[in-house]
């Protein structure tokens, strides 16, 4: 009988974890930036496009939990490919990425990804998730993916 109170009792706090770090999420009129959402919104359609991930999957890893979706893992990559963040060896260019932020943003992904600088995987799409799992960890209030 205790095991299924305590099994319950973690449930029920892992819950309530959930719905508290989903409602200190930041969404405003300001954050994210609409000037960045409405410039990235090609580039958002296109990658949808090329990699056939549902717009329920972006969502839910971008305000919701981190899930393992094969075409999610692309479309990061295709982000990445399509706004020209990445060096001519395929691999995430972190300076050109701060550099295509607004500057509203410089110290917030600075904090978000001082940890967060040597991908692991065995493909350029399982490099892009490492880097969006590991910056929506390391701040999940300030994390979006477009």
């Amino acid at each position: 009988m205790r095991s299924a109170i305590t099994i319950f009792g973690i449930s029920l706090v892992l819950f309530v974890l959930r719905d508290v770090s989903t409602a200190d999420l930041r969404r405003d009129e300001t954050y994210p930036p609409p000037e960045m959402l409405k410039e990235l919104a090609p580039v958002h359609d296109s990658c949808v496009k090329k990699t056939s991930v549902t717009e329920e999957a972006i969502k839910e890893f971008s305000d919701g939990d981190v899930h393992e979706d094969e075409k999610l893992k692309c479309y990061m990559y295709c982000v990445f490919d399509e706004t020209d963040v990445l060096h001519e060896d395929g691999e995430v260019h972190l300076e050109k990425l701060l550099d295509r932020l607004p500057d509203s943003m410089h110290d917030i992904a600075v904090n978000m990804g001082k940890r967060c600088l040597y991908p692991k995987g065995d493909n350029k799409c399982e490099r892009a998730f490492w880097l969006h799992r590991c910056w929506k960890q390391a701040d999940p209030k300030h994390y979006f993916l477009i």
